[in-house]
């Protein structure tokens, strides 16, 4: 069990931009301050307006930024794909609507005790995973530039002595490599990999960081299970630490209906079983803890 479960807030938020990235992608922004002191890789449950609908969709959260004008709140910012009718509501949603948001949930990636002593980071993202992975790299910069804002923290690959490359995966040209841009605006090295070659490498993300970054100090990843299986057993043989973010269905978000249970290797001292809920013993883990 990994600390105290933190109490989250449900709140209506306003939509202060939607923007298609690519097919089936949505970015969405809110005017919130509900989650000014949420940690990279933790999510909110977003709830479409439709009474019929009463289970909240989990989704990352991509960013928070101060807002300009404060009396509106911060800026979260979401990006997430429409796989049923309740993201394909959540999508139909313009800029002046209102939907209801639950969070911060979940546990986020270590940082700065993480990174401490490390020179060289390696992000890997595969597909829905690139959100997730943003919002720890806008933290990242952050830390090494402490007195910068996001927007001033492009950085050289030499700064303070930490190099931070990502790796985006995506399954074909079509996904418009949507979000890369953003991680280059931070300064962050960024490799693009598609199953079928058509833009950047050819193969997945671990395919493309055997090709092009030599061995990192420490791994950060978010994706479909089949790929963070992947990363666990090259962290393993290769004797790196690495933190991952597990995608599960989830209904309540809050670890009470147990239905986004995930295999560990050890046994919860509650429970006596080997598993863990994703929704609030993680989403992120040591890739040591689970068993996948």
């Amino acid at each position: 069990m990994r600390g105290q479960e933190k109490i989250s807030i449900k709140r209506k938020a306003d939509i202060a931009e939607s923007v298609k990235l690519a097919d089936d992608i949505y970015s969405m922004t809110f005017c919130t301050d509900l989650c000014d002191k949420a940690e990279p890789g933790q999510f909110v449950m977003v709830y479409p307006n439709n009474g019929a609908k009463l289970l909240g969709r989990p989704i990352c959260i991509a960013s928070v930024r101060k807002n300009a004008d404060g009396s509106r709140g911060d800026l979260l910012r979401i990006v997430f794909r429409t796989v049923g009718d309740g993201t394909r509501e959540i999508a139909s949603y313009r800029e002046g609507d209102s939907l209801f948001i639950e969070g911060p949930l979940g546990h986020g990636y270590p940082t700065e005790e993480a990174i401490s002593g490390r020179k060289h980071i390696v992000l890997l993202g595969g597909g829905l995973g690139a959100p997730s992975l943003l919002f720890l790299a806008e933290r990242l910069t952050a830390l090494m530039n402490p007195k910068k804002t996001v927007a001033e923290n492009a950085i050289p690959k030499t700064s303070e002595g930490l190099d931070i490359t990502a790796i985006l995966g995506y399954r074909d040209s079509s996904l418009r490599q949507f979000l890369a841009d953003d991680f280059r605006q931070l300064g962050v090295n960024t490799v693009i990999a598609t199953d079928d070659g058509s833009e950047g490498l050819k193969g997945n993300v671990i395919d493309a960081l055997k090709q092009t970054v030599t061995e990192p100090d420490l791994i950060y990843a978010c994706g479909p299970l089949p790929m963070l299986s992947a990363v666990k057993k090259y962290a393993a043989s290769s004797g790196i630490r690495a933190y991952i973010s597990m995608e599960e269905r989830m209904a309540c978000g809050v670890g009470v209906c147990l239905g986004c249970v995930a295999k560990t290797v050890n046994k919860d001292p509650h429970s006596q079983v080997k598993n863990a809920r994703v929704c609030t013993e993680g989403p992120v883990f040591d890739a040591d803890e689970v068993d996948i």
